[in-house]
């Protein structure tokens, strides 16, 4: 780290309000913890919101994406003619990204050369840097030639510095107080983000830090659970949403069940104050999910569980995650490493969030025909699933970590783990997404000792369990929990390849979806699912007007091959879908004839055929998060 003497460069500092300051995002990946596009994280936003705290003006800071600089040099002005430019970013675990490309250790550095004014550079690039962003590597500490490394937090840093006229700070965390002014402060930034507001969705944090120390896991060197109150959280929402968001993920945090508690046991009441509390600020919101949730907790506390579980499906909006981190299901591997779920405990806390969380907006409750058998026979139950399911995407199911390359890890791990899987999947439950990666190495962590070595003596191995997993598991679960006719409402369309146009939902591990042709980027239409394969989905404009639709949609339609397609154009025009001879489609699930309504289960706006695409996100408004009570 550079001597901070070197801050102030030969000149005085100007007062606060002269000051201008450039925030550069390089985006974050942690266990708890998510900022790349769509997703914007809390660090710049905290950070810009304890530069107004500390008398910046709103107008002198300026904030950009890694990828806005290197899609356009010439805004690297910005960086360097800003009295104080601040860096945030930093990858804690491995990924595989669509929406944007974090930031490179060579391109972090080259910003800090270019800077003229003092540099600061914080976020969970403190932990460590390699050589890149992938599993079975180790990294190291390194101050990337930037005059102030904050090893506390950033905003807190920032804050310090500004008002020490940029001569230095102590390393410290903020407090819960300065968050609540923060949150609400810095919630401007998001304007400034290129994908505002169309595509983009705030991670926001209820705690941080975790009480449990698994091995490889960076959450702890935060400390222990430190929670915000639901008041602090639902304000920032609101701030947000009066800034134009409309998608929110509770992902900041270990276990979303311990808010508001002791850090152990769940709290209905919280999260009802929390989950009303952000309903009633933002009520045309249309993303609202979460990320981390303790499997342990649920088999503490199972009757507690269930009830925070039904407070969340009951308000979120359909598709959310409640990612599981079981990491190996080796008892070996668990007793090395501090893990805390066995594999039983873990499918047991599988089974209550399918059938609390399990269901979809449109099934009936469990006292009616087709709905899921339950003790209360005017609620709502999963895991629902089969041809009476309702064509949505259930409320909340969960997600199941898996990392490789820990200590103790065998032969014998990767059949335990793939054992697991096998038996969820032969239960009838449902998993929304499995995520196996393995392991990164930093300094602070137990795994510090045994480094990326097993990982990397096993990564064949990996290679081949993984390729496994996803033909045995990953494609016969997506097809129950995503089966045809499903439909995904307002999917942003956002890159094409091989003659098909992808994109994603708004939202936690949302699926990739292609459709065919090329169609307008940047704009979002309701697909109906057509296949699926190991990690992502085919599908169709929904409704698709049965009149104008074009080759390749038919025939990806189940049941329609090119013949009959081509029998089906012929015959057109038809003045009802029961005038078409499909042969063996069932062409309701998917189309139309001419603009007819077709409601949408769990949704009061109706698809409008032919075919909504291209229609602005903003234009739409998605009212499919209630359910029957909690």
């Amino acid at each position: 780290m550079t001597d901070p003497s070197a801050a102030g460069r030969g000149s005085l500092p100007p007062a606060p309000a002269d000051l201008s300051v450039t925030i550069v995002d390089g985006y974050v990946d942690e266990p708890a913890h998510f900022g790349v596009p769509p997703y914007i994280s809390t660090y710049p936003r905290y950070t810009a919101g304890a530069l107004v705290d500390a008398g910046v003006p709103e107008s002198q800071i300026t904030y950009h994406t890694i990828d806005e600089l290197r899609d356009d040099r010439g805004k690297r002005a910005g960086v360097a003619d800003a009295d104080l430019f601040v860096y945030v970013g930093g990858m804690t675990v491995p990924g595989n990204y669509v929406g944007g490309t974090p930031a490179e250790p060579d391109e972090v550095r080259e910003l800090g050369w270019t800077a003229d004014g003092v540099t600061l550079l914080g976020g969970p690039v403190r932990f460590g840097v390699g050589e890149e962003n992938a599993g079975a590597t180790e990294t190291e500490r390194d101050d990337l030639d930037y005059d102030f490394v904050a090893m506390g937090d950033v905003e807190a840093a920032a804050f310090d510095l500004v008002r020490e006229g940029l001569e230095g700070y102590g390393n410290r965390m903020r407090s819960n107080e300065e968050v609540d002014r923060w949150a609400r402060k810095g919630a401007f930034v998001v304007e400034q983000h290129p994908n505002h507001p169309d595509y983009l969705i705030c991670e926001m944090e209820t705690s941080r830090g975790c009480a449990y120390r698994c091995s490889f896991c960076t959450e702890p060197l935060y400390g222990s659970p430190a929670f915000r109150e639901a008041r602090s959280v639902v304000a920032e929402v609101d701030a947000l949403s009066d800034r134009g968001v409309r998608h929110f993920r509770l992902g900041r945090q270990a276990d979303i069940l311990a808010f508001g508690g002791d850090g152990e046991a769940p709290n209905p009441d919280a999260l009802r104050e929390l989950y009303g509390g952000i309903r009633e600020v933002a009520p045309d919101l249309r993303t609202l999910h979460l990320d981390n949730m303790n499997p342990v907790t649920i088999t503490e506390y199972p009757e507690a569980s269930r009830e925070a579980i039904r407070v969340i499906a009951r308000h979120n909006t359909p598709g959310d995650t409640a990612a599981f981190g079981l990491e190996s299901a080796d008892p070996v591997v668990q007793e090395q490493n501090n893990l805390l779920v066995t594999a039983d405990e873990c499918l047991e806390a599988v089974r209550v969030v399918n059938e609390e969380g399990g269901w979809r907006p449109g099934d009936p409750p469990a006292g009616e025909p087709g709905g899921v058998p339950g003790p209360d026979t005017n609620r709502r139950y999963g895991p629902s699933t089969g041809p009476d399911a309702s064509p949505r995407l259930p409320k909340l199911l969960p997600g199941i970590n898996l990392v490789h390359g820990l200590a103790g890890e065998r032969p014998e791990t990767y059949e335990h783990n793939k054992r697991f899987l096998q038996r969820v999947y032969d239960e009838g439950l449902m998993l929304r997404r499995i995520n196996v990666r393995q392991v990164m190495a930093f300094a602070g962590t137990e795994m510090a000792e045994t480094g990326a070595e097993i990982a990397q003596e096993h990564k064949d191995q990996f290679q081949s369990y993984k390729r496994e997993v996803r033909e045995t598991i990953d494609n016969p679960m997506l097809d129950r929990v995503v089966p045809p006719g499903t439909i995904l409402p307002d999917v942003h369309l956002e890159y094409h390849q091989d003659g098909k146009t992808f994109g994603r939902q708004i939202g936690t591990y949302a699926l990739l979806v292609a459709v065919p042709g090329e169609r307008d980027l940047g704009t979002a239409i309701d697909v109906a699912i057509t296949d699926h394969g190991y990690r992502s989905v085919t599908g169709v404009p929904y409704p698709i007007d049965i009149n104008a639709a074009s080759m390749d949609e038919l025939t990806a339609i189940p049941g329609i091959n090119r013949s009959k397609a081509g029998d089906i154009v012929v015959g057109r025009p038809y003045a009802s879908i029961d005038e078409v001879d499909s042969g063996v489609a069932d062409l309701s699930q998917f189309a139309v004839v001419d603009d007819v309504d077709v409601p949408i289960p769990g949704r009061e706006r109706s698809g409008v055929g032919p075919g909504p695409a291209a229609r602005s996100l903003l234009d739409r408004r998605d009212s499919s998060s209630a359910g029957r009570g909690d």
